[in-house]
């Protein structure tokens, strides 16, 4: 059995999954948010690890088994939160820098300002902006004084660290930091003296699927042996393990992955480069010893939020689930449509000045309009990501493989595969993130092969299209039209 922790941004969950690949135990508990000002965001990182470890011995219990029944041990992450600790003593030297922290924006428009922009995407994959991690490490030193005689990591690497003592991480979350070269799968010298980072106190980068160390806070000795930030972790448990798959999960904010093979692609407009996964050959501790492949990734910001939002901000509906049955009592949407950029816009068009925007009300309008409306944002703003994902790797994919939340919404799903033309398919295991760093654990510790964990995968249902052409190029016609509504409006 493998237990595998899915530590998320707003609590922890384990599972203990069988030999089958099926479900045989979890555990789940939040943690607290902290939101010192406006634009700042926080977590106690010894309270993850304290929830993690309450979470994970619920989970053996649940499941009826004791850690050294395990196999191994899989860890998936919120992805770009920075934790900066005593290597002496273990202990944090302040709270963790939570990915949606916006604290370094205005380090980031200087970095842009000074030219820096194109390195940074050529070496990293990425664009400058707050969400990742290498801006947060400098802050903690320019600002907090232990910051200085500490080592930072992401989540992934504090848990690893509390569970075994190394100092370690994924090639999948070092290269979400904007100071991990993608193809020489190492840090990158000139980008950390950038930042003012010392790459000494960074934790070593390892392949998702090898050993990284033992530990015996559950009982016997078990194999810490998988790691892969979330949406790595969930594209590899959608088993979307060869070029041209992808899927997209549906939270509160959304994200689309598309492996696109063993090479990673030239910086694309619109989109990331990320490291989808490395797999170790032999010990795999050297980078010439992993078997990688990369990923375009199209991070959505607003997606399940929108939803929220409804329910919370406006009280048009009482639970998310009203959605369905609203949208579905409408025969069509009567050219209503709602651009949730509360936060600005993510990919594909990376605009920080867009902003929340309806069109389209007459005095006809109702709440069926805006939870429709709602729910078709989501699916709007997926094909755009698809189309860009498309568009740089120069082939459609055959279907979109959906996990998250929403992909219990039957209408959304019928929409969505509708608007992309191609099949939409849900998986039995919803949660995608933690089986994924199951798998990376299990093919780690001997448990699986590869081709196993593929044929594992199981399919609880398919959405096929059956738009007309003419109707599906329409409504994304007048959806890009109310999305150039919304463009740069915190600019006027």
């Amino acid at each position: 059995m493998i237990l595998a922790i899915d530590q998320g941004t707003s609590g922890t969950t384990c599972i203990v999954f069988g030999e089958d690949g099926r479900e045989r135990g979890r555990g789940y508990s939040e943690f607290r948010q902290h939101f010192p000002r406006p634009g700042l965001v926080e977590h106690d990182a010894a309270e993850i690890w304290e929830v993690t470890r309450k979470v994970a011995i619920a989970a053996l219990a649940d499941a009826g088994v004791q850690g050294s029944d395990l196999a191994g041990i899989g860890i998936t992450n919120q992805r770009e939160t920075v934790v900066a600790w005593d290597p002496d003593t273990g202990e944090p030297v302040h709270n963790a820098l939570v990915w949606q922290d916006r604290r370094t924006a205005d380090r980031c428009d200087e970095l842009r300002e000074q030219g820096h922009e194109d390195l940074i995407r050529e070496r990293t994959g990425l664009v400058i902006d707050p969400y990742f991690s290498g801006t947060k490490i400098e802050w903690l030193l320019r600002n907090v004084p232990e910051a200085k005689r500490a080592v930072f990591g992401t989540i992934d690497s504090w848990l690893v660290f509390k569970l075994t003592g190394r100092h370690v991480t994924d090639y999948t979350n070092a290269s979400r930091t904007l100071l991990f070269d993608i193809r020489r799968l190492t840090w990158d010298g000139g980008l950390c003296e950038l930042l003012g980072v010392d790459p000494g106190t960074l934790p070593e980068p390892a392949a998702s699927a090898q050993v990284y160390g033992t530990t015996s806070v559950f009982g016997g000795r078990v194999p810490v042996a998988g790691i892969a930030g979330d949406q790595q972790a969930a594209l590899f448990g959608q088993a979307c393990h060869s070029p041209g798959e992808a899927k997209n999960t549906y939270g509160t904010g959304s994200f689309v992955l598309l492996n696109v093979g063993s090479e990673a692609p030239d910086p694309q407009d619109g989109l990331l480069t990320t490291v989808a996964w490395g797999l170790a050959r032999g010990d795999g501790d050297a980078a010439a010893g992993a078997e990688v492949d990369y990923a375009l990734e199209a991070p959505i910001f607003v997606t399940g939020a929108a939803v929220q939002w409804l329910r919370d901000g406006l009280g048009v509906i009482g639970e998310a689930s009203e959605t369905e049955d609203l949208a579905a009592s409408l025969e069509s949407n009567d050219d209503v449509y709602f651009v949730p950029a509360l936060t600005g816009l993510g990919s594909p068009h990376w605009d920080p000045y867009a902003r929340g925007t309806i069109v389209g009300l007459t005095r006809g309008t109702g709440r069926a309009h805006l939870a429709r409306s709602a729910l078709e944002s989501i699916a709007y703003q997926t094909v755009d990501a698809v189309r860009a994902q498309e568009s740089a790797a120069g082939e459609s994919i055959p279907e979109l493989k959906a996990d998250g939340g929403a992909a219990e919404n039957a209408w959304l799903m019928q929409f969505q595969s509708d608007l992309l033309g191609v099949p939409v398919v849900v998986p039995e295991v919803a949660e995608t993130t933690a089986l994924g760093a199951a798998y990376l654990a299990g093919i780690a510790t001997g448990l699986w092969e590869r081709e196993t964990v593929r044929e594992m995968w199981r399919e609880a249902a398919r959405y096929e299209p059956s738009m007309a052409a003419d109707e599906r190029d329409a409504l994304i016609g007048r959806w890009r039209q109310a999305v150039e509504r919304s463009r740069g409006w915190a600019r006027s």
